[in-house]
């Protein structure tokens, strides 16, 4: 799996996402371990992108593999978890990489 097919996933996980109701700004970067390609999420002025890039000004660094990333955004791993077994590691906000995670749960 590449990094598009995972931005593409997630793209199509939030396609139904409000980003008008979100209060605040969201600025997370994940980096793939096993591909070392990162891309960021980010809402801001209630629009929601996903892309490809580097993300110098993130709130937020979440690394986790590829496998591991697909359970979490699929529900099958539980952020608190991976954080806590080793499987996510967190540089900055944690608030803000909680607030990534609930994105990707059905309502």
């Amino acid at each position: 799996m590449t990094r598009q097919d995972i931005i593409n996933e997630i793209k199509e996980k939030t396609a139904n996402f409000d980003a008008s109701s979100y209060n605040g700004f969201l600025a997370v970067q994940v980096t793939l371990r096993d591909l070392n390609e990162p891309f960021y999420v980010e809402i801001k002025d209630g629009k929601l992108s996903v892309e490809p890039y580097e993300y110098y000004d993130r709130q937020a660094n979440l690394t986790i593999s590829t496998s591991d990333f697909q359970k979490m955004i699929n529900g099958n791993l539980n952020s608190v978890i991976a954080y806590t077994t080793g499987k996510l590691k967190i540089d900055g906000d944690i608030e803000k990489a909680k607030e990534l995670s609930g994105l990707f749960k059905k309502p």
